[in-house]
């Protein structure tokens, strides 16, 4: 049976205070994921890095997956917030090139980046987590801007939704070794062009 902590929901920040707070959790939990398997790693351990008590942890995260799976999700908002360029000429490359940039910049910490891919499936396909704080968005937007598409089409947006799934699936290959790194980008830049072309006789 699930621990009332684990099915409670997640509490969010109202002050500047709160967010503050929330953001040192994360970064304690990064940093921990980064040198300890997900399965060593433990709440108590995230509180007392991130110097809070063990209960406001789980009233903020009420999982270990959730803290990872939030931790994915600020590491994605960043590198598009911060460092995703929206180019100019060849938006369909850019976007491609892009993807591959951000698995690149995921890949450098491979243990955190498992545990933060294992922690967003489980989060995504909890039916109880309506609100699951996957990158999808984040990258939608990001893809969605580079296209300079304000008011894309619902057939627009499903291929967007398709190429995320389908980097999702190459970053995965890419940390259980299914895949090299050279495959990966191709991989990811061919997902692109066939998801996001839209004249098929210019691939």
């Amino acid at each position: 049976m699930p621990r009332v902590a684990e099915v409670r929901k997640a509490a969010a920040p109202n002050s500047e205070r709160q967010a503050e707070r929330r953001d040192r959790m994360l970064d304690a939990a990064a940093s921990l994921g980064t040198e300890t398997p997900f399965e060593q790693v433990q709440m108590q351990e995230i509180a007392k890095a991130a110097d809070v008590a063990l209960g406001t942890l789980y009233r903020y995260f009420p999982s270990k997956v959730q803290i990872f799976a939030a931790v994915f999700a600020a590491r994605v908002a960043h590198y598009v917030e911060k460092e995703w360029p929206t180019g100019d000429g060849d938006a369909v490359g850019t976007v491609g090139e892009n993807l591959v940039a951000l698995t690149c910049r995921l890949m450098e910490q491979p243990l955190l980046c498992a545990s933060m891919v294992r922690a967003t499936v489980a989060n995504y396909s909890d039916p109880l987590e309506s609100q699951a704080p996957v990158p999808e968005s984040h990258l939608y937007s990001a893809i969605l801007r580079t296209l300079g598409e304000d008011g894309p089409s619902q057939e627009r947006v499903t291929a967007v939704r398709m190429l995320v799934y389908s980097w999702w699936g190459v970053l995965v290959a890419g940390l259980s070794g299914r895949t090299s790194d050279t495959q990966a980008s191709y991989e990811i830049k061919l997902a692109a062009r066939l998801l996001l072309t839209q004249d098929p006789g210019r691939l």
